[in-house]
C-alpha cells in the first residue's frame, strides 16, 4: 500500500469524519514520516494533532495559489486525503502531478464491510485497476479471503457521533474560517434531525418490512431485478455517471423496465442505508410506478439484508455502486450505467444496452470474477475501518 515513509515529507488533507487521520498521522511519524496537516474547517481541527496543523482560512478561489506554493515550500512528497472528487482535493492533485508528488487517496471499501480503500493516484473511477479481463485472467488463483466479522463492529454508532462532532465543531468555527465551502450542507440542526430521524425511521422499517426477506427469498426468487440507490451528493453520481440524481437515474430505470421487461417480473428498488433520515423515494417511486402501468410489479425497501437481495434477483442494475461487486459476488448478473472500475467484460453486462439486460442478462465468469477480486483486496484494500481501529496492513509493500 504505503511502503516505507522513513524521511519522507507528507501532507495530510481532509479526512474521514473522525479521529482516523490522527491516527495516520501519529502512525506516519512513528515510522520516520515528517507530516504536515492543513484544516480546512473546525471539524477538521478537532480531529487534527495540534503540533503540526495548518489552517488555511482562504476562499475557494486562492486555494490553487496555497497548495502549490505550500508543496514545493515544505518540499512535500506524499500526499493523503479522503476521496478525490472534492474541489480542495482535485486542486491538490493537479499541483501534484505538475510536481511529481505521489497522491495516496482513501475510500469506503471496494468489498465491504471489512475493508477501507486506499489506492495511489485515485479511487472509483480514477483507480488504477486494469479495466480488461485478459490483464486477470493468467492470475494466479487465490485462496479465499477470510473476513473478521468484527472488524466494522460498532462502527457505524462510531461514525453518527464523529459525524455530530465534526459538524458542530465546523459551525463553532465557522467564524475562523470564513472562505471555507463544504462539499454537501453543513447544517449542524438539519444533521441532527436527519440523526434523529434516521433512528426512528430505522425502527419503522425493522416492524414494516419484519417479513420482506423469507418474503423475497421466497415468493419472489428469480422473479426480480433489482436497482440499489446511492446517495444524495454522491460524485459518483455527479462525476462518473450521466445522471442529475437518483430520481433521474429511478426514472430511466422504471420507464425501460415497464416497456422491456417480461409482464411477469418484479423491479426492487433499495433505498441506501446512510440516507435513511435524508430522502425516502417511496412516493416518487409509486407515482412512477402508477403512471407506467406498473404499480403491482414494483416494490420499494429499506432495510432489507442486501444479500439476501442480491442472491434471490434475476439481475442487478447500478449507476456505479460499489453493489455492484458484492452482486458480482453472488453470481448475480450485474449492469453498471455510469464508470465503475468494475465494470469489465466478462464480470458485468459492458456494453449491454438496458432494454436488453431485462431478457439477454450474462452471468459473470467466476473463476474471472475470483481473480479480479483477489487482486483489488491485495492492491487497493486494508483490512479494518475508519470508525473502529486502525488497519494494521496500511504500511505494506504492493
Amino acid at each position: 500500500m504505503i511502503g516505507s515513509v522513513k524521511n519522507k515529507n507528507c501532507l495530510l488533507l481532509q479526512g474521514p469524519m473522525g479521529p482516523f487521520f490522527r491516527k495516520l498521522d501519529k502512525e506516519l511519524r512513528r515510522r520516520g514520516a515528517n507530516v504536515h496537516r492543513i484544516c480546512f474547517n473546525g471539524g477538521d481541527f478537532l480531529y487534527a494533532n495540534k503540533d503540526n496543523c495548518r489552517n488555511f482560512t482562504g476562499t475557494p478561489e486562492k486555494w490553487p495559489f496555497f497548495i502549490a506554493r505550500f508543496l514545493k515550500k515544505h518540499r512535500i512528497q506524499m500526499i493523503f486525503l479522503y476521496g478525490d472528487c472534492r474541489y480542495y482535493h482535485k486542486q491538490a492533485k493537479l499541483a501534484a502531478a505538475g510536481l511529481g508528488i505521489d497522491v495516496y487517496v482513501f475510500e469506503e471499501g471496494y468489498v465491504r464491510p471489512n475493508f477501507i480503500t486506499l489506492e495511489k493516484g485515485g479511487v472509483n473511477a480514477h483507480s488504477s485497476m486494469p479495466a480488461e479481463a485478459d490483464d486477470y485472467r493468467n492470475d494466479t488463483p487465490s485462496k479465499p479471503v477470510v473476513h473478521n466479522q468484527d472488524v466494522g463492529r460498532y462502527a457505524f454508532q462510531n461514525w453518527t457521533l464523529c459525524t455530530i462532532a465534526y459538524y458542530v465543531a465546523m459551525r463553532l468555527l465557522f467564524w475562523y474560517y470564513p472562505g471555507y465551502r463544504h462539499h454537501r450542507d453543513d447544517s449542524v440542526l438539519k444533521e441532527a434531525f436527519y440523526g434523529i430521524r434516521n433512528g426512528c425511521r430505522k425502527i419503522a422499517h425493522g416492524i414494516v418490512e419484519r417479513n420482506l426477506a423469507a418474503f423475497i427469498s421466497t415468493k419472489l426468487t428469480k422473479r426480480y431485478f433489482f436497482v440499489p440507490l446511492q446517495t444524495i451528493g454522491d460524485f459518483q453520481i455527479s462525476e462518473y455517471s450521466p445522471f442529475v440524481d437518483m430520481k433521474d437515474f429511478i426514472g430511466v430505470v422504471m420507464r425501460s423496465f415497464a416497456v422491456h421487461a417480461p409482464k411477469d417480473l418484479f423491479l426492487i428498488i433499495k433505498h441506501h442505508p446512510l440516507d435513511r433520515g435524508r430522502v425516502n423515494y417511496n412516493a416518487h417511486i409509486r407515482k412512477a410506478a402508477k403512471s407506467l402501468g406498473i404499480a403491482d410489479r414494483v416494490l420499494s425497501i429499506h432495510d432489507v439484508h442486501l444479500p439476501t437481495c442480491l442472491m434471490h434477483a434475476i439481475g442487478t442494475v447500478t449507476v456505479n455502486s460499489t453493489v455492484g461487486i458484492a452482486s458480482l459476488f453472488h453470481e448475480t448478473p450485474t449492469i453498471v450505467l455510469g464508470k465503475a472500475l468494475y465494470d469489465i467484460d466478462g464480470l458485468t453486462c459492458k456494453g449491454m444496452a438496458l432494454e436488453r439486460f431485462w431478457t439477454r442478462c450474462r452471468t459473470p465468469e467466476k473463476q474471472l470474477f475470483n481473480r479480479f477480486r483477489a487482486r483489488l483486496i491485495e492492491q487497493t484494500q486494508c483490512k479494518g475501518s475508519f470508525y473502529s481501529g486502525f488497519p494494521g496492513t496500511l504500511f505494506k509493500s504492493v
